[in-house]
């Protein structure tokens, strides 16, 4: 998988792609990230890619010349099944979505910055346009390293062990039970003796029980989806 992400602050995101699982796919040669900065591409003096906003109001905008010629180029390169942006009025990101997009190949992701980017821009480039909560962030480099990161530790062969993904939450619309390791008793708080029985199908049920029972308690319009 290509994933070609649209940002001013490119420094922004390095450090979250070359350190731990997100290293380790880039090296597999299995998730391919590339940062490209829009000021490298605008016609304007001094980099400049964003401007005041017709009509009046308070921030400024990232305009769309700049983000159209860097797009085009891309797209002139390969073929992308998504382009997305990132911004707090797309559709709630969530495991299934993530799920979709690691089986993509190409994917160009828009960071947007100050008061966001010209409308034009989304009408005719983005195809998917995703937030990451309720809220509102000084750009959209944090909410792409988290779609990154949900997504690329889906791809096979990212994860050591290739079950690990299938049990994580939300997967099959519950969340994770409790788990356990070493000691099995520590300060006097004990592991389930279930857990310790060595039956595969009575811990798979446990499991599932725990799960239904997490969901109940915690997220309980998970169950009410269904």
């Amino acid at each position: 998988m290509r994933i070609d992400i649209i940002t001013v602050l490119p420094e922004l995101l390095e450090s979250p792609f070359n350190h731990s699982i997100m290293k380790r796919a880039q090296t597999k040669g299995l998730l391919n990230v590339h940062l490209h900065n829009p000021r490298d591409y605008t016609p304007y003096k001094q980099g400049q890619v964003d401007d005041y906003q017709f009509g009046g109001g308070a921030g400024m905008v990232m305009m769309a010349e700049p983000l159209a010629i860097l797009i085009e180029k891309l797209q002139g390169e390969r073929k992308y099944d998504e382009v997305i942006f990132m911004t707090p009025d797309g559709s709630l990101f969530d495991q299934k979505a993530a799920n979709t997009l690691s089986m993509r190949e190409n994917i160009i992701i828009i960071c947007g910055h100050y008061k966001g980017i010209d409308e034009r821009i989304r009408q005719h480039f983005v195809t998917m346009e995703i937030s990451i909560g309720d809220y509102v962030l000084s750009g959209g480099e944090l909410a792409a390293a988290v779609v990154v990161d949900a997504v690329g530790r889906l791809i096979p062969g990212v994860l050591n062990d290739e079950t690990s993904a299938l049990f994580d939450s939300f997967q099959d619309g519950l969340l994770a039970p409790p788990v356990y390791t070493r000691p099995a008793d520590f300060r006097g708080w004990p592991v389930p003796e279930i857990l310790l029985c060595g039956d595969p199908k009575k811990i798979d049920n446990w499991r599932h029980e725990e799960s239904l029972k997490r969901t109940a308690e915690r997220r309980p319009g998970l169950l009410k989806e269904d």
